[in-house]
């Protein structure tokens, strides 16, 4: 209801969204907000670009686009083509050749200010640990381009946190162009079309939305393997999304890490002929987690944060496999008016079903309880509580069959809230 520069923050909804329906768009939208590009993928317009390389290194660099954009650039120890191709902008120019880890926070403080670097190139990386280094000084929303033919010597400690949280991007590539690393082309954001897609922490309202809708995405994953270390949940989750898998013709593996036998990474590579899942998406807010899905990928596949982690969370990452594959690693944080209505169009088309994940309804009187179930996870979807109705007791889905066998009878298949199921609901017990 306020008019702000992005725009009007109150939308219209159609008389065929339910009220619980409305009431999540604020965190469907954060799902949707997650395959939407939220990175910077070129070179910042009058930012800062430090590029570095290694001394002996004698391979010719182009840099066909992008390398006008930048009004400093700092060099270490590039190869004399870059050189060249650097002295032909109009940007200021730098040299700080020889410096190491030890040197380079000293470097981001005279120069930016300690706000980071909005792009850096790295060229021939060889050492896991000086990637590392160099990462910290991404600025938010900062890029750092790896450019590169031979696989560093061992995993990067990256920092989940920013990706999550400052959209920083790791991109890639072979050369020699180091401008083709960037660019939406090479570096997408949504899920793999007809692929495998993996998700942690899928039985939590947030996971269960995920898996939701990549199943009712057009052209969307053909494989689904969701998990989770609850079994109840991820019994609910079967029992939701199954009948949907089904119609929409999508295979729904699911997997408890703590009560079976083998690990997630035998399982994901026994599902998918050993070649890795094309995309996993993690819900789950540890590190530890974080660093286990990156194992479960394919070379040229996407990982996800969605939960966040605190700035400064480091997890070993392979990004080898960004400069000589094309892995992806994403992360975004909150949502925009755009991406809550999208949502409504996506149900007003019949691609996508917010209601359901409902997972709990309740009357004003019940507000109180739902907030400590939400605290506990006593249910697997949203918990709705219905203004309207003051002395509605608080329920699970599953349980009105049995206490409101007349609103149960209104449910989707797999016990899932359906408009139906909400005005059969007023009926019976709204008084306004």
């Amino acid at each position: 209801m306020l008019d702000t520069d992005e725009g009007a923050c109150l939308l219209p909804v159609s008389e065929s969204m339910g009220y619980a329906e409305a009431s999540l768009l604020e965190p469907w939208g954060c799902v949707l907000a997650a395959y939407t590009q939220r990175r910077r993928l070129e070179p910042k317009a009058g930012g800062s670009m430090w590029i570095l390389g290694r001394p002996e290194d004698d391979r010719e660099y182009l840099f066909s686009s992008g390398l006008e954009a930048p009004d400093t650039i700092v060099m270490t120890d590039v190869p004399a083509t870059v050189e060249k191709l650097v002295e032909q902008t109009s940007a200021r120019k730098v040299v700080r050749n020889g410096i190491g880890p030890d040197d380079y926070q000293a470097l981001v403080d005279e120069l930016t200010g300690d706000s980071g670097f909005d792009d850096i190139v790295m060229l021939d990386p060889r050492s896991a640990a000086t990637v590392g280094a160099v990462a910290r000084h991404i600025a938010r929303r900062g890029s750092l381009n790896l450019v590169g033919q031979i696989a560093l010597d061992d995993l990067v400690d990256a920092d989940v946190g920013r990706l999550h949280y400052d959209y920083i991007a790791f991109l890639g590539g072979q050369g020699p162009d180091i401008a083709a690393s960037y660019g939406e082309a090479r570096n997408r954001c949504d899920l793999y079309p007809k692929g495998t897609a993996v998700f942690l922490g899928a039985g939590g309202p947030m996971g269960m939305m995920h898996v939701q809708r990549a199943i009712q995405q057009p052209d969307g994953p053909r494989r689904i393997i969701a998990t989770e270390v609850s079994d109840e949940r991820l019994k609910t989750l079967r029992d939701r999304l199954a009948p949907l898998a089904e119609s929409n013709g999508c295979e729904l593996l699911t997997f408890n890490p703590q009560t079976q036998d083998q690990s997630l990474h035998d399982f994901v590579m026994a599902a998918t002929d050993y070649q890795g899942a094309d995309d996993v998406v993690v819900s789950v807010p540890i590190a530890d987690v974080i660093a286990e899905a990156a194992t479960v990928m394919n070379p040229n596949g996407m990982l996800v944060f969605f939960a966040g982690v605190p700035n400064g969370t480091l997890a070993p990452l392979n990004l080898s496999t960004v400069f000589l594959n094309n892995t992806q690693y994403t992360g975004t944080s909150g949502l925009t008016m755009n991406d809550q209505q999208q949502v409504i169009d996506l149900a007003e088309q019949g691609n996508l079903s917010p209601g359901c994940s409902v997972g709990a309804i309740g009357g004003m009187r019940a507000a109180k309880e739902g907030i400590q179930a939400m605290i506990e996870g006593r249910y697997s979807g949203k918990i709705i509580i219905f203004p309207q109705i003051h002395d509605l007791p608080l329920m699970g889905l599953s349980e009105l069959k049995e206490k409101l066998p007349d609103i149960a009878g209104k449910l989707e298949p797999g016990d899932m809230w359906s408009a139906e199921a909400e005005a059969a609901l007023f009926e019976k017990y709204w008084r306004g």
